[in-house]
């Protein structure tokens, strides 16, 4: 074999290696998109209704449309959670791969994370006009990256079962032995399994042990999928596909059942009585459509691989926002919120609310911008590859 042959093939094995997980960011980029829909409304429309899980039932929609224009934003949070435990897992594995030590690796975890703290308390809280106290996806995300530092040492079947056992018993949970006052009892509650917006400012969305078991699942697959070549990933198509059916149908029986994995029962036969499930915090039926439909997000990235359509101009662009998740995420609050936060209860009062079709254009002429941020953002990453930009 020639020199110039082997140089030929090595390049070859190395774009294999780096392009063989695009369906992850396919995936992250889609429910970004849908995630500023679901910001861009709640920020501007008077009808938008979340909190799903706090307040028990369903608030009154004024029409089927008005809550699936908000179910839809369901996928967004546990996909996120999930494939920033699958990312972490092989960006991980190729820093200790490249030689990097065990104790640096824990540390670069401990300050993405404490990064990620800084973040929501300092940009993301003011957006949604919340108290910097505030623990939401991004905090909750970067308190498990500090429990990554440690928790990653374990062996992955071990993480797998515990991420598994956490999601399908963490209702079951009783947290009635640490006190509610002082305030650091009640926070410290909140921010374990309790999510509420009853003392302020002691609030948040995003506990901590029911996504720790969403990324530790993330976690496990992340290690499975670096252990594959890119031929071998390809053929996770049609798996990916009947998982994703596979927990919708699972989904139907839990709700039929109407039993276990139902934080909100069913009171009817409606389809916002099927649908409305609990989110905060998110319980077994929440997580078997989300996640369900997360597989089949990833098994359309596989296919769009296939058909080699990842240089199409909207698959190309959904890619680039994907691969940009955190700065995407920062700058869409701050550019569809379009006002100076007010620090009271709730998102505050805008100065007018806007009617639907108005909403879509705003949100769609918002993706549009967003993307072109994400693409220069990543220019620049590449051009200075300096730590600090790294970590957004």
């Amino acid at each position: 074999m020639s020199t110039a042959t082997a140089l030929d093939e090595s390049i070859e094995q190395v774009k294999k290696t780096v392009g063989r997980f695009e369906f992850l960011d396919f995936a992250r980029g889609l429910v970004m998109i849908i995630m500023a829909w679901d910001h861009v409304s709640g920020f501007w429309n008077e009808l938008h209704h979340g909190s799903e899980g706090i307040f028990g039932q369903a608030p009154p929609f004024v029409n089927t449309l008005w809550f699936l224009l908000r179910f839809v934003s369901h996928y967004c949070a546990p996909t996120f959670i999930f494939l920033a435990g699958t990312v972490l897992a092989i960006s991980t594995a190729r820093r200790i791969k490249k030689g990097e030590s065990e104790k640096s690796v824990s540390l670069h975890l401990i300050k993405r994370g404490i990064a990620l703290l800084f973040l929501e308390a300092a940009f993301v809280s003011p957006a949604f006009s919340n108290p910097w106290t505030y623990f939401g996806v991004i905090a909750c995300i970067g308190v498990c990256l500090i429990i990554f530092s440690v928790a990653r040492k374990l062996p992955t079947k071990l993480i797998l079962a515990a991420g598994v056992l956490i999601v399908l018993n963490h209702s079951f949970l009783n947290l009635s032995f640490i006190p509610t006052r002082p305030n650091w009892g009640w926070y410290l509650r909140v921010i374990l399994h309790e999510p509420n917006f009853q003392r302020w400012p002691y609030v948040g969305l995003y506990p901590i042990i029911p996504w720790l078991g969403v990324m530790s699942i993330g976690w496990a697959f992340g290690n499975f999928l670096e252990s594959k070549s890119g031929e071998e990933i390809r053929k996770l198509r049609n798996p990916l596909y009947l998982t994703g059916i596979g927990s919708i149908i699972a989904f139907i029986i839990v709700r039929y059942l109407n039993g276990y994995g139902n934080l909100i029962p069913r009171m009817g036969n409606t389809l916002v009585d099927w649908l409305y499930v609990s989110k905060y915090p998110p319980d077994v039926a929440f997580l078997l459509w989300t996640l369900g439909g997360m597989c089949l997000m990833l098994g359309t990235g596989i296919v769009l691989e296939e058909r080699g359509m990842l240089g199409n101009r909207l698959v190309s662009g959904v890619l680039t926002i994907g691969r940009n998740p955190l700065f995407f995420y920062l700058v869409h609050l701050w550019l569809y919120r379009a006002r100076w936060p007010d620090f009271t209860p709730g998102y505050g009062t805008p100065p007018f609310f806007l009617d639907l079709p108005t909403t879509l254009l705003f949100w769609a002429g918002g993706v549009v911008v967003l993307w072109y941020l994400c693409r220069e953002y990543e220019k620049l990453k590449r051009q200075y590859p300096k730590p600090i930009l790294q970590y957004i």
